[in-house]
């Protein structure tokens, strides 16, 4: 706890000391203090829960010479205590779905986690970058994932090549933080921290402390074909598990109007993670999303209607642990990944506004519909999870005399469409359930 002191008085010695330098100097020092109450209703009888953490995160970077730099920053959550998150619901014996992730979720009687997240080198040329270490990187399959206090974190090596109407990167990775958690794993090691679902013969998954792989390799370019036309592809091959293969072209059709495509394709590597069905993470030979987007952008703001289909041959796959799913259709507290046979459509509606003399306001407004296969069908819905409507509204605050302080608030509903069994385990932290969402950030 005296750490967390510390780092909390240390947070406007910091913000005043970039201020009342102006000359360049080596050393920057920067960070984020974040404090965050979360809440989730469910329905009827069955266990709401709630959360309140605050930490962040020191960061600090320091020019050796020209070019190269060297960065460490830690990060911190403390839980203020505000419900015991080990205590289960009553009538499913499940805990928490989303607070316990404020926290290190394997280990909640943890009421102080503190993680070197960052600590690396990093050598700059005119358009070309190296970052050897602990980093963080933004993917769209690993990705920090901010909706917690700690997010996921890598280490390795990253190469980044910039150019007017060009960019690539390339990276190899070793070991992975995962976001609500306190530690680095090995990749196998990092795949089955958060809830592993079901097998495909309806029982719990056992690849948790299973799964074999050394390294994550990942490869990007980002084109401009024309002066509307783009072209993303990234590429990345889980060692010993499975590869995925991502294109997404977008095309400006007017000022106003953009249409954009995408498809995944992922094949298995390897055993898939373990050479025992029972214990294999990536337990399919192929799976395929496909997904198209059109957005209308004017002064009043931003409007988009997107679709996706996971196609029937297997279920789309992604580590939990390493992120949100970047795809056309994700929306905040929920995501398509362990189905098949999936189709979501889901419109966003995002506008800034002024609400007072000093106060800006950008909102997102975002309605999903998602029709997943029946929840008795372990095959295509790993996670049971049923039919359902999904509404989130994304408030973004901006303080004009605290430039640094950036409040955000989330509310989420999901609603079960259609005849659900009987069975609280298909809605508990699931559907028929609110959800909200409150950070203050101060950022320096």
């Amino acid at each position: 706890m005296r750490l967390l002191y510390l780092f909390i008085c240390c947070l406007p010695i910091f913000s005043i000391a970039q201020d009342a330098v102006s000359v360049e100097k080596r050393g920057e020092p920067s960070g984020q203090w974040r404090t965050y109450y979360m809440m989730t209703a469910n329905k009827g009888d069955l266990k709401d829960f709630n959360a309140l953490a605050t930490g962040g995160k020191l960061k600090y970077q320091y020019k050796l010479f020209k070019g190269l730099e060297i960065g460490a920053a830690l990060y911190n959550s403390t839980n203020l205590g505000l419900q015991d998150l080990t205590i289960a619901d009553a009538t499913t014996g499940r805990l928490s779905r989303y607070e316990e992730g404020l926290f290190d979720r394997l280990d909640l009687e943890n009421d102080a986690v503190f993680l070197l997240g960052e600590l690396y080198a990093k050598f700059n040329l005119k358009r070309h970058s190296f970052t050897m270490g602990r980093m963080k990187i933004n993917t769209p399959l690993i990705n920090p994932e901010d909706g917690r206090m700690i997010p996921t974190l890598v280490q390795g090596f990253w190469y980044k090549y910039n150019k007017q109407k060009t960019s690539l990167q390339f990276g190899v990775l070793n070991e992975i933080a995962p976001r609500s958690t306190g530690e680095f794993y090995g990749i196998g090691e990092s795949i089955g921290t958060y809830p592993v679902g079901r097998n495909k013969n309806g029982d719990a998954s056992q690849y948790n402390n299973s799964t074999s792989s050394d390294y994550v390799i990942m490869g990007n370019a980002n084109l401009e074909i024309t002066e509307d036309l783009k072209l993303n592809i990234w590429n990345q091959f889980v060692d010993n598990i499975y590869n995925s293969f991502y294109i997404r072209p977008s095309y400006k059709l007017s000022e106003s109007v953009q249409i954009e495509g995408e498809w995944l394709h992922q094949n298995k590597v390897g055993n898939g993670g373990n050479s025992i069905d029972s214990l294999r993470y990536f337990n399919q030979n192929t799976a395929d999303v496909l997904g198209l987007k059109i957005a209308y952008i004017n002064k009043a703001g931003a409007v988009s209607l997107a679709y996706n289909r996971i196609l029937p041959n297997g279920q789309f796959l992604s580590p939990r642990e390493w992120g949100r799913e970047d795809l056309f259709s994700f929306q905040k507290r929920e995501r398509s990944e362990g189905s098949a046979d999936n189709h979501a459509l889901v419109l966003n509606y995002k506008t800034d506004f002024s609400a007072a003399k000093n106060l800006n306001l950008t909102s997102i407004l975002s309605v999903g519909k998602h029709w997943k296969p029946d929840v008795t069908n372990a095959i295509l819905n790993k996670y049971a999870m049923p039919d359902y409507t999904h509404i989130n509204l994304d408030i973004f605050f901006k303080l004009k005399k605290l430039k640094n302080l950036r409040p955000e608030l989330l509310l989420t509903s999901k609603i079960g469409n259609c005849d659900i069994p009987d069975n609280p385990n298909f809605f508990f932290n699931k559907v028929d359930m609110f959800h909200l969402d409150l950070m203050v950030n101060y950022n320096f």
